[in-house]
């Protein structure tokens, strides 16, 4: 483990891991450079690219100093950046996806970026996330908010997260369950419903994969669609036979190819 120090002063953990073009890996809600599928992506990628897998602030061996702001996590990327040598490729899955692509928009120095369904919600084809939810997951207790997240969140069924509560990953997931509305807020007025506003984007630059599995829900693949149609010059791909859960072995390719 490496660490680097945002411009806050928080202290973020990173590991470093294999040979070639830089690639810094971006997580989602929950998950961290121990736990979810980036350390076996990291694993996976790391005879292609030197990757960087790193705690994002408030989970794992990486600090959470202070109020909350997106730009707090905003700066942690762009420390993990300027560590990995002043720019880098960057994949993004889920909320991670999200505030990779507003990275971009900031003007980070990104050579390429991999968007894999940020859960956006830009239509009425799922019930709506309430405009509340950043409000309603800081009340809550670290059960009840990853319930919440999951249920009116990422629509997941009430009955797949009462078995996911009998998993040893839940006590994991319960300690950083206060990094929740940090991810709500980091999707901002994407989830709620309104088609997909295109002047947030105008100012990204570099090349951007928007990524959807096949297996997806509707409402996932429509928003990304509307996004690789809402951020200039981005291009849209489906990968068959996978969900949001997406397998190390089916992204790693399509990384791979993209920023060769």
């Amino acid at each position: 483990m490496d660490t680097v120090v945002s411009k806050d002063g928080t202290t973020i953990a990173y590991d470093r891991r294999g040979a070639g073009p830089t690639l810094v890996l971006v997580d989602g809600a929950m998950c961290s450079r121990t736990m979810g599928p980036m350390p076996e992506l990291a694993g996976v990628l790391a005879d292609r690219f030197t990757v960087y897998n790193y705690d994002r602030r408030g989970r794992g061996d990486s600090g959470d100093t202070g109020e909350y702001a997106v730009e707090r996590e905003l700066e942690d990327l762009a420390a993990v950046i300027e560590a990995a040598g002043g720019s880098a490729y960057v994949y993004g899955s889920s909320s991670g996806a999200a505030l990779a692509l507003r990275a971009a928009a900031a003007g980070l120095p990104i050579e390429k970026l991999v968007a894999f369904e940020p859960p956006y919600v830009v239509d009425d084809s799922r019930e709506q996330i309430p405009r509340t939810w950043v409000a309603d997951l800081e009340a809550r207790k670290p059960s009840d908010a990853i319930k919440y997240f999951f249920t009116r969140g990422i629509g997941m069924p009430a009955v797949v997260v009462a078995m996911m509560r009998l998993m040893p990953a839940w006590k994991r997931m319960k300690a950083v369950a206060h990094t929740l509305p940090y991810d709500a807020r980091v999707l901002g007025e994407n989830c709620f419903g309104d088609p997909m506003d295109a002047t947030q984007w105008a100012s990204v630059d570099p090349p951007v994969l928007v990524v959807n599995g096949g297996k997806s829900p509707t409402w996932m693949k429509n928003s990304t669609r509307a996004l690789a149609a809402a951020v200039p010059g981005a291009v849209h791909r489906e990968v068959p036979g996978q969900n949001h859960v997406i397998k190390a072995a089916a992204i790693a390719p399509v990384i791979a190819e993209f920023c060769a």
